[in-house]
């Protein structure tokens, strides 16, 4: 009796049309993926050209290139002290993120209770991690450089960056505490260990992996956000930053600046860095790559 009904159930239904549905779903996922890489590989080729006829045509050199600072002259500026604020900016970044970002995840995992407050915590990091960059970039114009008078300097862009990645290494963190079974922290108790000593000595070595591959893809993009360090007042300087407290101009902000000029000289100089930064973006994701393979392989 009931494989009569079963088979009356399947009787109703048009296999074929629902062969067509999948199929059509298939096709609608695969153009939207498609539609993706080929904007990206329309976009890096009109990148090459420009850096190509840069290089031919306007003649461009690349040593010129890295060697000399930003200036009002098309054919006398460089890409030096953009890119030497770039990497004096990393280097802020990390130290203003890293160390509070890992904490944090380090107090949420291991040390919070799993309550209301906690929930709200966590929640609240998610969110954080997806809002547009340009609102940090308004705190750090209220907060550091107009509220506490500290000017359009470098250290003011470090804060506004870190600010911005910080939820995102904190959820990375996280991921990468909770991969640790919890067999490994039950182990290194029933020796003896007590809960520090099974953290420093057991958890964080078999997270780390995880922990800085998170903070390296923040880093890449916290390199080429433009919005919050042209808030901040990073406009053009023709001249080099020797600390946190000079003023700068970083080469997402560079670049913006040379593609706002009339001169086609300038559009394509800033072809010439776009290139350098997404040599830098490719090197920063290679070497996340790198860790999370050769982690996944150890284990």
């Amino acid at each position: 009796m009931s494989t009569e009904t079963d088979t009356d159930l399947f009787s109703d239904i048009d296999l074929g049309w629902e062969h067509l549905k999948n199929r059509l779903f298939l096709w609608v996922i695969f153009a939207a993926s498609m539609f993706g890489v080929v904007m990206l590989a329309l976009l890096l080729f009109d990148v090459a050209t420009d850096f190509y006829v840069g290089l031919t045509e306007y003649n461009i050199s690349l040593v010129d290139f890295f060697t000399r600072d930003g200036s009002r002259r098309e054919e006398l500026s460089g890409f030096r002290g953009a890119i030497v604020a770039s990497i004096m900016l990393m280097v802020l970044v990390t130290i203003l993120s890293f160390f509070v970002g890992v904490g944090s995840a380090i107090y949420l995992e291991e040390y919070a209770p799993d309550n209301r407050i906690t929930r709200l915590i966590e929640a609240n990091l998610a969110n954080l991690a997806g809002v547009p960059s340009i609102v940090y970039g308004l705190l750090g114009l209220a907060a550091f450089v107009n509220g506490i008078g500290m000017g359009p300097i470098l250290l003011a862009g470090s804060i506004a960056l870190a600010l911005l990645v910080m939820p995102i290494i904190i959820v990375s963190a996280q991921e990468a505490l909770r991969s640790v079974p919890d067999g490994v922290r039950n182990g290194s108790y029933a020796t003896g260990a007590t809960k520090w000593q099974t953290i420093r000595r057991v958890v964080l070595p078999a997270a780390i992996p995880g922990i800085m591959t998170g903070t390296i893809l923040a880093l890449a993009r916290a390199i080429g956000e433009t919005a919050p360090l042209i808030m901040v007042g990073a406009v053009f300087i023709n001249r080099m930053p020797y600390g946190p407290f000079d003023r700068f101009s970083a080469m997402p902000t560079t670049i913006y600046n040379w593609a706002n000029e009339p001169s086609q000289h300038f559009i394509h100089l800033a072809a010439v860095g776009i290139v350098v930064l997404l040599t830098f973006l490719f090197v920063m994701n290679a070497v996340a790559m790198y860790i999370r393979h050769k982690y996944e392989t150890e284990v």
